[in-house]
């Protein structure tokens, strides 16, 4: 199958004007990158953070064609039936262009706190609320009593003609199985070969057991890349770019983190395509980050070579 490539926004992207804007979402995407994607966050670590559904209407209005992609959204802060119109807008101005990766969050459990909800419940959810969601975008009227979610004949008019594509993420097996029954694949991160192929048995048995037997599976994987002609260059590139995000020292994730030349992280990904990864979520980190978009392209050549 084809595979899909996903760019991080740009880091120079929102301090550009208007035509700059544009002129580098074109250049995005005669480079081989079929969406854009970001995170979503309300107040991760020192405050920081985007609100993921701003942020995909916005970049869907500068390019005509150019998908894009939440990975991941934090489902658990928010009341299912506005996310549920949330994509309904979506899919109206910017009709098959979204995908919708979600996930329960837990990095920074105060972020989770300060919007009201308990860590331990982030789970229960989630799953209650991807249950609902797909159930109004379906065209449904939903009733519906959960332990945290009371819903009576809600519904979402117009009926959404597209429904854009959900993929879970999490590294846990609860999220493997929540994958299995209410996505449409999985977004793997910070995880082995061996550990992804494991995975992609688990959510198939757990679609199976839902009565879900003809899944078009879109799973994929969301790494943080280093890229430069010299190696320690990006090394450094992507150390610190990490660091800086998630406050939390390198050599925690570096055993899954590629850096070098674009040949050697192609290299470094090619075992998680022969495992079943059809998406690929680049965050690229350069030394300059005029260059992300051009070396990414680079790596993008070379997995599609694979």
């Amino acid at each position: 199958m084809d595979k899909v490539f996903g760019l991080a926004t740009p880091t120079t992207l929102w301090d550009s004007d208007f035509a700059a804007k544009q002129g580098l979402i074109q250049q995005i995407a005669d480079s081989g990158f079929d969406h854009l994607f970001m995170a979503d966050h309300v107040s991760f670590r020192n405050g920081s953070g985007t609100d993921g559904f701003v942020e995909v209407a916005a970049l869907s209005q500068l390019h005509p064609q150019i998908g894009v992609m939440i990975s991941i959204y934090l489902l658990p802060l928010r009341h299912p039936l506005p996310v549920a119109r949330q994509l309904a807008t979506m899919a109206k101005i910017a009709p098959g262009r979204m995908i919708f990766g979600v996930g329960v969050g837990g990095e920074d459990r105060h972020e989770i706190q300060v919007c009201g909800v308990d860590p331990k419940t982030r789970g229960t959810r989630t799953n209650e609320s991807l249950e609902i969601i797909r159930r109004l975008l379906a065209g449904e009227t939903v009733d519906f009593q959960g332990q945290h979610f009371s819903i009576q004949a809600a519904k979402i008019r117009p009926r959404t003609q597209s429904i854009p594509p959900i993929l879970v993420g999490g590294r846990s097996d609860a999220a493997l199985l929540r994958a299995g029954k209410y996505a449409e694949g999985w977004i793997g991160v910070w995880c082995s070969p061996k550990r992804y192929t494991q995975a992609l048995s688990i959510i198939r048995e757990s679609a199976e057991q839902a009565g879900r037997h003809h899944v078009p599976w879109l799973h994929g994987y969301q790494p943080w890349v280093g890229i430069a002609s010299d190696r320690a260059q990006a090394k450094q590139a992507v150390k610190e770019q990490m660091e800086a995000f998630y406050k939390v020292p390198f050599e925690k994730f570096e055993r899954y983190t590629p850096y070098g030349t674009p040949a050697q992280v192609a290299e470094f990904l090619a075992d998680y395509a022969q495992a079943g990864c059809r998406l690929f979520n680049l965050k690229i980190c350069t030394p300059d980050p005029r260059d992300e978009v051009t070396m990414g392209a680079e790596l993008v050549k070379g997995l599609k070579a694979l």
